[in-house]
């Protein structure tokens, strides 16, 4: 016994949900995800290690840290200013990254999400048939 309901008796509310969760197992979906983590994960990484070695260095290296590079720069003022330069570097290429990897595809899923039901469909299948 099914529990949906006819196509007729469902609320556009429903509908959109429907389509919503759908889209979860949409391959293209999956591969926007992918993307996502493909660069976010090892840039975390990264940049967590680069942090934590700033502040190791700052607790238990202080001598390497007080080393003064000219005038009254020494390197933990050089290490502080490069979390920043980094944090900003970090920004910038995720925004390239995004622009040229995520946004057209999420674009194209949430085109296909927001349009009138059926359309996305019919849609889909006329960009899959022009890529065979």
């Amino acid at each position: 016994m099914s529990t949906e309901l006819p196509p007729q008796s469902r609320s556009p509310e429903d509908e959109q949900a429907r389509r919503t969760l759908e889209m979860h197992s949409d391959p293209r979906f999956i591969e926007l995800k992918r993307r996502l983590v493909v660069f976010a994960f090892p840039m975390s990484l990264a940049f967590l290690a680069w942090y934590l070695l700033y502040v190791l260095m700052s607790a238990y290296a202080r001598d390497a840290m007080a080393t003064v590079l000219f005038g009254q720069v020494n390197v933990a003022l050089v290490f502080g200013v490069l979390q920043f330069v980094s944090t900003f570097g970090i920004a910038v290429l995720y925004s390239r990254y995004a622009n040229r990897r995520l946004d057209p595809l999420a674009e194209e899923l949430c085109a296909e999400l927001t349009a009138a039901p059926g359309k996305g469909d019919e849609e889909r299948a006329d960009s899959e048939g022009a890529h065979a």
